[in-house]
């Protein structure tokens, strides 16, 4: 036996439920007794769960090599000085350059930073390519 009390529109009444038997409810609501027909609830269908959406990333170019690989540090090889993106680079392979000479263009804690030759020389390899990050001391291009 449960009891209750509801107000309803500033009306009180106590409900009180006696006995539940084969969908049939013996109700006292304020001392008058009801037999109240139960409906049986409907039974949930789970919920359906979303495939992860699916990301398309547009397909990239294939990476050229510049010029055949160079050992991860190579003799004459002109260093990253702080870790960065490589913007621009304005030499390629045979260019001959001088010391000061810009080289490329590394952005790094955003701001543009010129990446020059630190010797004269010729250009003999370019270890980078545009829009590729890298590290502070990474080979950047090998001047011979």
């Amino acid at each position: 036996m449960k009891s209750f009390k509801y107000t309803i529109n500033g009306n009180v009444y106590r409900v009180v439920i006696n006995d539940i038997e084969d969908g049939t409810a013996d109700v006292e609501v304020n001392g008058t007794s009801y037999q109240v027909q139960i409906d049986k609830p409907e039974k949930k269908a789970a919920p359906e769960k979303k495939a992860a959406p699916v990301v398309q990333r547009p397909a990239q170019e294939p990476v050229k090599p510049i010029s055949k690989p160079v050992k991860a540090s190579s003799a004459g090889a002109l260093k990253s000085p702080l870790p960065g993106i490589i913007l621009d680079i304005n030499v390629k392979v045979g260019d001959v350059v001088k010391k000061g000479q810009k080289v490329l263009t590394l952005e790094a804690m955003k701001m543009e930073n010129a990446i020059n030759a630190d010797r004269d020389g010729e250009i003999q390899t370019i270890i980078v390519n545009k829009g590729e990050s890298v590290l502070e001391g990474a080979d950047l291009v090998v001047i011979g």
